[in-house]
């Protein structure tokens, strides 16, 4: 067990929002995994305290409420499959045995009525999940949904790869893969169904929206391997964390390593709000619902890292902030060296000096109504 890590206070330009039913939504996913026996009798009591349906919650904070319980049951599963068969169970060693479990579960997605897996709980559990997101979203949708999960996948097996062989990849490898294995995409499209739209392709599949989109699940994980940094390092076994990474790459100690994950999601938080505002003028009220969306997804990410057991870990408590920042460490508009994602900064070639414009959300997106922050942040 190291010496303890003080998380400082993160940059946030993004005001917080929950939705009113959080509560309620808690309660109904830890029946629902009680319904479906999600992962051992251990995991399950750990997961259902985690306040993962206030972290839904805070995601779609005017989304329907039934498209929040699902994607509240949603992350549980994901927990249910990264806790209880990569981290923590022995398929995490064996990558091969992983992705033939895996590839079963998938065709489970594909297809809830082939005969696979008929008594493993996990696949009972994205059967319910694959038909409520058929009733909630369109086919296409529920195609990408699936298309999703296959990346998420395919990320956690070369994770399981690493793990096996007692590696750490580069940065340029990490980052790549940490855009997938964190799950962020597999959220995606039900940010479109909580609030009932469907981006056209010609905005969803423009470059610039696509890296909007990759950047919140930079920031988002990034964040994400801050807050657990803590609980992975001072835990059993190999762990793989964009702070480890960076220790193993640059020669740093934890604090330089934490320092420099800081000043690198601070570069991106603020090329993401720069991109954002670019976008705002010329975007459908669809996309500027998503893009609303897709900030309320990074901030509610922060808000549940710094208040949710899954990371305080109160039995050996993590140093974390209880407020935010409101600037940014590192505002510089140079590109991260990490080929995999520095042609972001690409797309902004007009840029003029000045502050960090803030997201505002306009015509559809303007009815999301800002809310104190619960719990111990702020």
């Amino acid at each position: 067990m190291g010496p303890e890590l003080k998380v400082p206070p993160i940059f946030s330009p993004i005001p917080p929002a929950i939705h009113p039913c959080h509560a309620d939504i808690d309660v109904q996913t830890a029946a629902w995994a009680e319904t479906f026996r999600i992962g051992s009798d251990e995991l399950r009591g750990r997961l259902v305290m985690q306040d993962i349906g206030t972290f839904s919650a805070r995601i779609l904070p005017e989304g329907s409420e039934e498209v929040v319980s699902l994607l509240s049951d949603f992350v549980l599963w994901l927990f249910g499959v990264d806790d209880g068969h990569c981290e923590e169970g022995e398929l995490g060693h064996r990558p091969g045995d992983l992705a033939g479990l895996l590839h079963r579960l998938l065709r489970v997605a594909q297809n809830p009525e082939a005969p696979m897996l008929l008594d493993d709980p996990l696949a009972a559990g994205l059967r319910d999940l694959r038909l409520r997101v058929s009733r909630y979203g369109t086919p296409g949708q529920t195609a990408r949904w699936v298309d999703a999960l296959r990346e998420y996948f395919f990320s956690v097996v070369w994770e399981a790869a690493h793990r096996s062989a007692g590696t750490v990849p580069d940065l340029n490898d990490y980052t790549l893969m940490r855009l997938y294995d964190g799950a962020t995409s597999v959220v995606l499209p039900l940010l479109e169904m909580g609030h009932g739209y469907e981006l056209q392709p010609h905005e969803r599949d423009h470059t610039a929206v696509r890296a909007a989109a990759e950047m919140a699940s930079f920031i988002i994980t990034w964040d994400n391997d801050i807050f657990s940094y803590h609980k992975e390092r001072n835990g059993s076994g190999y762990y793989l964390n964009a702070l480890r990474v960076l220790e193993e790459e640059h020669g740093l100690n934890p604090v330089q390593a934490l320092e420099t994950a800081i000043s690198q999601r601070d570069r991106v938080m603020t090329l993401f709000m720069r991109l954002s505002a670019h976008l705002q003028p010329t975007a459908s009220p669809q996309l500027r619902r998503y893009l609303s969306s897709l900030a309320c997804f990074i901030r509610g990410a922060q808000d549940w890292g710094i208040s949710s057991v899954r990371y305080t870990t109160p039995d050996d408590p993590a140093a974390f902030p209880s407020v935010f920042r409101d600037t940014p460490t590192d505002d510089s508009r140079e590109p991260l060296d990490i080929p995999a994602v520095s042609w972001w900064w690409d797309l902004m070639p007009d840029e003029v000096p000045g502050h960090v414009p803030h997201l505002v959300p306009d015509g559809t997106a303007s009815r999301v109504r800002h809310r104190p922050m619960q719990g111990n942040a702020a």
